[in-house]
């Protein structure tokens, strides 16, 4: 799950400015954050929560939250790296928050890595080129060298650079170990392979060879955001915003195993609603991440993935049945009949959760399937975790300018997410609170 937009974001409100409202990847906002679901008991690479309440902007409405939870891989158990730090090193990569945190934050991860792992450095601008080949990590001392001899200067050639990188990353492929290209930039690809859809399908075809690819960005200004997030998404990977070292530290450090690890791919949800209980329902962010219907059974499909430890957090907002909804209505079919509910619909069920997945170096996918029933807990009643992500969730619409956002203000914001903070060990929450502070005076 991608997390650059919180990141982004929170750039622009320490900025002592609002962000664009295209910024706002609301998704992205609410998976910044790690909670407290259980993880897999039963041998599956991820375990499935569902929990409801009161929907807290429109007391009308419920609110369904659907969480996934990677399992975890030790640091000792994990298979073996073979990594392609692929660097922009053009001159708009100067700035004291570009290249220099580049550096900084590669020799981070250099730090989190075991001796058997092992990097290539490749690097674009006017030109692309090799500046280390594939080095265990037990050499680190001359990988930390080549780091600090990068200096920035010239166009930036993108598309040359990535074939480069997958080209060494293919040379080294550890069979069963993560292989993976990370790519490092502002996102200003003005040279070589510029057409987009040119640039996605070489990423495709990598990732179905094994090779993935990340994606880090870095700087202000020209930050090509959508573009970076397509890449990584059709790369089998993740991409992140690094804003500063803390930034680093999480993604690198703390995460590093959801960063590197993918531990299921092309994973699906597909929710259905029972009508008898659910008269309408409206999936918050996700926008650029919706399936058909028809691509859930078919396997030839992309979709995301999920990493080592990592949580997914998905939020419903429902209309129960018997509550007017403000949606246009649909002409009676002229050609066949409307559906007739089954007696399923007459149960307690809300809503059944279907999920597909694949293993990492799999085509094939297995298929979960569970039901579940809203108990009617209030919003007050509900797990603490989901208070908290109903609180990330309302401030990105509020920031969207959402006609959804309701009558949850900021001060509802900040008052609910201070009582569902936690033990927040990293202090991510406390910064949420604040950043909701900043954004009530930017607005006010």
């Amino acid at each position: 799950m991608d997390t650059a937009s919180y990141s982004n974001v929170r750039r622009f409100l320490n900025e002592g400015q609002l962000p664009p409202p295209d910024a706002v990847r609301i998704e992205e906002l609410v998976n910044y954050f790690p909670y407290d679901y259980a993880p897999p008991s039963d041998g599956r690479p991820f375990a499935v929560d569902v929990a409801t309440a009161a929907c807290p902007w429109n007391t009308d409405h419920r609110l369904a939250r659907i969480a996934l939870k990677g399992r975890e891989v030790p640091q000792g158990e994990r298979s073996p790296a073979n990594l392609v730090f692929l660097l922009d090193v053009s001159g708009s990569m100067r700035s004291d928050n570009k290249l220099p945190l580049v550096k900084q934050a590669m020799k981070l991860l250099v730090g989190n890595l075991g001796d058997e792992d092992r990097i290539a450095i490749a690097v674009y601008a006017g030109a692309s080129g090799l500046v280390l080949e594939s080095t265990p990590c037990s050499r680190r001392q001359g990988i930390l060298q080549a780091l600090d001899g990068l200096e920035a200067g010239g166009s930036t050639n993108g598309g040359e650079g990535i074939k480069l990188a997958y080209s060494a990353a293919s040379a080294n492929l550890i069979r069963g170990g993560i292989n993976r290209v990370i790519l490092c930039t502002d996102g200003d690809f003005n040279v070589g392979i510029t057409n987009q859809g040119d640039l996605i399908r070489l990423i495709q075809d990598k990732a179905r060879s094994g090779v993935f690819l990340s994606v880090l960005g870095f700087g202000m200004g020209n930050l090509k955001d959508s573009t970076m997030e397509k890449l990584a998404d059709k790369g089998n990977g993740n991409y992140a915003y690094i804003d500063t070292i803390v930034e680093a530290r999480k993604v690198l450090g703390e995460q590093m195993g959801g960063t590197l690890v993918t531990i299921a791919k092309d994973v699906k949800i597909q929710v259905e609603f029972n009508p008898g209980r659910v008269r309408a329902y409206r999936l918050i962010g996700y926008e650029n991440r919706l399936l058909r219907k028809e691509d859930f059974n078919d396997d030839t499909k992309d979709a995301g993935e999920i990493g080592a430890g990592h949580t997914v957090t998905a939020l419903y907002e429902l209309v129960p049945y018997g509550v007017q909804v403000d949606a246009p209505g649909v002409d009676p079919l002229k050609y066949q009949t409307n559906p007739v509910p089954t007696a399923a619909a007459d149960s307690d069920e809300w809503m059944t959760v279907k999920l597909r997945y694949k293993p990492p170096d799999g085509s094939v996918s297995s298929r979960i399937e569970l039901t579940f029933a809203d108990e009617g807990a209030g919003f007050d009643e509900a797990p603490r975790d989901l208070r908290f992500a109903a609180c990330v969730a309302s401030f990105g619409m509020i920031l969207r300018g959402s006609k959804y956002k309701g009558s949850f203000a900021l001060d509802d914001v900040i008052r609910v997410a201070q009582s569902a903070k936690g033990p927040d060990a990293h202090g991510y929450r406390a910064e949420f609170i604040r950043l909701a502070r900043t954004a009530k005076g930017l607005k006010g």
